[in-house]
């Protein structure tokens, strides 16, 4: 007997996570809720009864691109099926949200997303066809009512744990204390639980997130908490061989931090400093760290530590009241401490945080400019830092497998495996590419042969011991990476 396609369909769900590696932590755990609740994911929209966008609203094109998904899943869905908001647009806009997506089911934010499964219930119970809310603004559960969900985003042979969540800064351009809260930090004895059970699943690396990871433990009473966090991981899950640290808050990178990434082997030498700017009114006017001084001082005491040490930073151009001076000190910046990875953005405004009231906007045109102009000069900077590797070994953790191409971007038939470096996290950094299949999943050392702006080109050793074995592990189907 064929069973009638809304009951085929009942217990399935569809999930798109949008936006930073936070948002896909939030995804992973809401889909291990659906799960245990007996539902399974779909890849096909139209074959699940419950379609789940975990939106962006960071910034506006971020908003743009979640509410343009909605609205896509809203126009194909059928009476049998409802389509929920997730995520940090739908705790920053709440009911507004509805309204822009006419058709949308249900909107739920990102303090309670463990409750996602009782939403859909309610759904499935109502009788009326208005959106159902959940949003609460002061629910602080993290690490309490987590429903034993591991709270991290498996990638193959990586992992983002999350460690904290919401922020207690009070940077004027940014929304994100308004969308997740406060920051409450999870108890360490269960990020350290899952650190081992990510150990035991084989994953090589994992990140340590948050929106400021360099806050952590605060809440719970404790000093240089992220220090603490290092050696409690390094000492219960020694097999995770890389550990990387990211987005640290400028001035609370502290000299007991310095020090636990120094003498942790798994601790990599590359620390994420968002520090959005190089001139002291700027920073000021961002309520940002203002001491530019102290961000030389830390620099150079990290590179002292560790002498390999890659950093990467980020910056905002054409904030409010921006002058040329001011962008010339953030160029000067660049030149002077020559970061390793930088990230740049146009200033965006954002409705509701405390820079949209600034006067003294900046052009379209010249934040474009200065954009530019900082990209130039940090490429040239980039290269010439790729190029001082060239003739080291580095160790590559190998992620894929692509063809090579020649200088007129035909094919050459030859297969390049795709890596990264200690120097390179995921989605933001550059890659590695080396001659020839390597296995997936592995780390492996290379020779880097070649280096672009952003990349490095390197050849290994297919007969080494270390490659031969790892191959043969790989292909017998040993080394497993799914998802825990």
């Amino acid at each position: 007997m064929q069973l009638p396609v809304s009951q085929l369909q009942r217990n399935k769900y569809f999930l798109l996570s949008l936006g930073c590696s936070k948002n896909s932590v939030d995804s992973e755990s809401i889909a291990q809720i659906l799960h245990q609740r007996g539902m399974s994911g779909t890849g096909d929209p139209e074959s699940a009864e419950v379609m789940i966008v975990n939106t962006c609203g960071f910034i506006n094109s971020a908003k743009e691109e979640s509410i343009a998904a909605l609205r896509e899943l809203v126009e194909i869905k059928r009476a049998d099926q409802m389509v929920i908001a997730a995520g940090c647009l739908s705790q920053r806009y709440g009911e507004i949200l509805a309204r822009e997506v006419p058709g949308l089911d249900g909107v739920i934010g990102t303090r309670r997303w463990m409750d996602i499964f009782d939403l859909i219930t309610r759904l499935r119970e109502r009788n009326h066809p208005e959106p159902l809310y959940h949003l609460p603004t002061d629910a602080k559960v993290v690490g309490l009512e987590e429903k034993g969900v591991l709270r991290a985003s498996v990638q193959g042979a990586y992992a983002y744990l999350k460690i904290a969540d919401g922020c207690r800064r009070p940077c004027a351009f940014c929304a994100i204390p308004r969308i997740k809260g406060t920051a409450v930090s999870r108890p360490l004895e269960s990020i350290v639980a899952e650190a081992v059970r990510l150990q035991d699943k084989g994953v090589k690396e994992v990140m340590l997130i948050a929106q400021d990871s360099t806050d952590y433990g605060y809440d719970l009473g404790m000093k240089d908490g992220l220090a603490q966090l290092l050696d409690a991981i390094a000492e219960a899950a020694p097999g995770i061989p890389w550990l990387r640290i990211m987005y640290a808050y400028p001035g609370y990178v502290t000299p007991g931090l310095m020090e636990a990434m120094a003498k942790h082997k798994q601790v990599l030498p590359y620390l994420d400093m968002p520090l959005q700017h190089g001139h002291r009114e700027t920073l000021k006017r961002m309520r940002r760290p203002a001491k530019v001084e102290w961000v030389c001082e830390t620099i150079a005491k990290l590179r002292e530590l560790m002498p390999d040490l890659a950093v990467r930073t980020t910056f905002i151009v054409g904030y409010p009241g921006e002058t040329e001076e001011e962008f010339e000190a953030l160029l000067t910046m660049l030149r002077d401490l020559e970061f390793d990875r930088v990230g740049a953005f146009q200033y965006s405004y954002e409705l509701g945080t405390p820079s949209a009231a600034l006067p003294d906007h900046v052009d379209d045109a010249i934040k474009l400019d200065r954009y530019e102009r900082l990209m130039e000069l940090q490429q040239g900077i980039s290269l010439k830092k790729n190029q001082a590797l060239v003739g080291k070994t580095l160790d590559i953790l190998v992620e894929g497998h692509g063809v090579g191409e020649d200088e007129d971007g035909l094919d050459t038939g030859a297969v390049i495996s795709l890596g990264r470096s200690y120097r390179d996290a995921p989605e933001i950094d550059g890659y590695v590419l080396v001659e020839g299949e390597l296995p997936v999943g592995e780390i492996v050392p290379a020779r880097v042969t070649g280096a672009t702006t952003y990349d490095l080109l390197a050849t290994v050793d297919l007969k080494s011991p270390s490659i031969v074995e790892a191959g043969r592990l790989y292909g017998e189907g040993m080394i497993d990476f799914e998802s825990v």
